[in-house]
């Protein structure tokens, strides 16, 4: 399974952590790459220094309208799901994505176009309360992957967690310069 995400929107300053964690959850829950648009370089420059120390190839794609991306992934098979409270229950959902072989997964920042529920194949929710959009992205992700992505290595990595039931306990990889 492809797994990609599109970023629309960031709202200035606040949202500089919250579309680098954006980025994080993506990386670590699976996706291949992140496509973002209004974003800060250093963000780039923080998750290419994550993927040097943690591995991996994740890549950033800096956008500039996410309507082009958006319809170009759909002429290449991708299913396109919206994240939104307003969409239907993940639980009613999940089996259908996990049949999909490329998804690109849109997370909107502030108030989304009306567009993009139109443009979507499934706009889902993970509840009908305010949350974060970070950990709806987990949750879609975990469920569509049904925990698998944990099990992926990350080739390239210097630094890896090795599971611990107390402390923490982390295996560094010498380098030679």
């Amino acid at each position: 399974m492809v797994i990609e995400v599109v970023r629309i929107g960031q709202r200035l300053v606040r949202d500089d952590r919250v579309t680098t964690h954006v980025a994080l959850v993506s990386r670590a829950f699976g996706a291949e790459k992140i496509l973002m648009t209004e974003v800060n370089p250093e963000i780039k420059e923080t998750l290419d220094k994550i993927n040097e120390n943690w591995g991996g190839h994740f890549t950033i794609e800096f956008i500039d309208k996410w309507k082009i991306i958006v319809k170009k992934k759909k002429e290449e098979n991708f299913t396109i799901v919206h994240l939104t409270m307003y969409g239907q229950n993940v639980n009613e959902v999940q089996n259908k994505l996990q049949n999909e072989e490329k998804i690109l997964v849109v997370v909107g920042a502030e108030k989304v176009p009306r567009e993009i529920y139109e443009l979507a194949d499934f706009n889902v929710g993970v509840g009908s309360q305010p949350h974060s959009e970070i950990s709806a992205l987990a949750i879609l992700l975990d469920r569509i992957q049904e925990g698998k992505q944990f099990e992926r290595e990350f080739p390239g990595a210097k630094r890896r967690i090795i599971p611990s039931v107390k402390g923490k306990n982390v295996q560094v990889k010498e380098t030679r310069d």
